[in-house]
C-alpha cells in the first residue's frame, strides 16, 4: 500500500467465503472502487454456518439467516463496515442497528433448469414420467409439482460447482438454480431452460445484491447510495415488504416477479403461495406506483391473506 493509499479513508466489506460470494462481493468493490475513487476498500472474508454445514437441510438449523447472521455479526462488532448479501438469503426482520441500504443493478431474476451437460429441452413437459430434479428449495419444488405432479425431488446442498458435478455424475437427472449465479459464474452455457412465470416465480430478492451498514455509518450508507439502481431497489422493497407481511420466510413457497410496463412509474408485482405438495396455488398481481414499493408489497400479501395464504404457510 503506497503513501496516499494509507492516508485514504478505508472501508471494509464483509463477505461470505464461497466462490459465487467472493465474486458478488468483488463486483461490489469494483463499482464502489469505481464511484468512490478517493475511498479504499478491502473485503472481509466470514464463514457462516451454512457454509460450514452443506449436509443437513437449511431448515434443520433454523432456515433463516443460515448464510448471513455472521457477516451481519462483523458490522455489528465493527471488523466490517458494509456487508454484500444474496438479497434472497436476507430475512426481512431488521437487526437493530443495521440498515439495509441499497442494491446495484440486479442479474435476472429467473430460475433455470440444468440437465447432463449438452443436453436442452424447451419445455418442461419433455422431462420424462418421474424424472428426479434436484433443489434445496420448497418454493421451487411446489411450484413444480402444481404444472409436473410426477416429478420427484432430490435435496442438494453445496456450492454451484458441487451440484453440477453431482448432475453430471447422474445423481439426479436435472437441477434447479438461479440464473443469477450461473451467469455470474460464467456457467451460462449449462442452462437448459429458463423457467419463466407464470409456472416459476422467483424468491424474493432473486439476483439482487443487499448492501447492509450500520444505521449511525453515514459514510458507509453513502457510497452504497453512489451505487444503488433506484428501478431495482424499488422492486427489492416492494418484495420485502411482501413476504414481510406474510410473515413468511426465505425458504417458505412464495414466489415474486416484479416488472415494469410502458412507463418506470408504475411497478407490477405478481406473488404466489402455495401448498407444499403444489396442489393449492394462491396468485395475485398488484399494480402501484414506484415510489411506494412497500405499500405495493403489503396490499400483495393482504390479498393473498384474504385468499387463505395463511394456513397455507402455517402448514410448512
Amino acid at each position: 500500500m503506497n503513501e496516499n493509499e494509507q492516508t485514504r479513508p478505508l472501508l471494509r466489506i464483509a463477505t461470505r467465503s464461497s466462490a459465487l460470494a467472493m465474486w458478488q462481493a468483488n463486483h461490489v468493490r469494483n463499482l464502489m472502487a469505481d464511484a468512490c475513487p478517493s475511498t479504499t476498500f478491502t473485503l472481509v472474508q466470514v464463514s457462516t454456518i451454512g457454509d460450514r454445514d452443506r449436509q443437513s437441510r437449511l431448515a434443520d438449523f433454523g432456515g433463516q439467516g443460515v448464510f448471513t447472521k455472521e457477516v451481519q455479526a462483523a458490522l455489528l462488532d465493527g471488523r466490517a463496515d458494509i456487508a454484500v448479501h444474496s438479497l434472497k438469503d436476507l430475512p426481512t426482520v431488521p437487526v437493530s442497528g443495521l440498515m439495509l441500504a441499497g442494491t446495484p443493478s440486479r442479474a435476472s431474476q429467473l430460475d433455470v433448469l440444468v440437465l447432463p451437460e449438452g443436453r436442452q429441452i424447451q419445455s418442461l413437459d419433455e422431462l420424462p414420467e418421474g424424472a428426479s430434479v434436484a433443489t434445496g428449495s420448497l418454493r421451487r419444488q411446489a411450484q413444480l409439482l402444481h404444472v409436473r405432479p410426477d416429478l420427484r425431488f432430490v435435496p442438494v446442498r453445496g456450492n454451484v460447482e458441487t451440484r453440477l458435478q453431482k448432475l453430471d455424475d447422474g445423481e439426479f437427472d436435472a437441477l434447479v438454480l438461479a440464473a443469477a449465479g450461473l451467469d455470474r459464474l460464467e456457467h451460462s452455457q449449462r442452462i437448459s431452460l429458463a423457467l419463466q412465470p407464470p409456472n416459476m416465480l422467483p424468491a424474493v430478492g432473486q439476483g439482487a445484491l443487499g448492501l447492509e451498514c450500520r444505521a449511525d455509518h453515514t459514510e458507509a450508507e453513502a457510497v452504497v447510495t453512489a451505487i444503488t439502481d433506484f428501478i431495482n431497489w424499488s422492486e427489492v422493497r416492494a418484495e420485502r415488504s411482501c413476504l414481510r407481511k406474510l410473515q413468511a420466510g426465505c425458504h417458505a413457497p412464495v414466489g415474486v416477479y416484479s416488472s415494469w410496463g410502458e412507463s418506470l412509474a408504475k411497478l407490477t408485482l405478481d406473488a404466489v403461495v402455495l401448498s407444499s405438495d403444489g396442489r393449492q396455488r394462491l396468485h395475485v398481481a398488484v399494480h402501484g406506483p414506484a415510489d411506494d414499493p412497500e405499500t405495493l408489497g403489503s396490499t400483495a400479501a393482504e390479498q393473498l391473506l384474504a385468499l387463505g395464504a395463511g394456513p397455507l404457510l402455517e402448514a410448512q
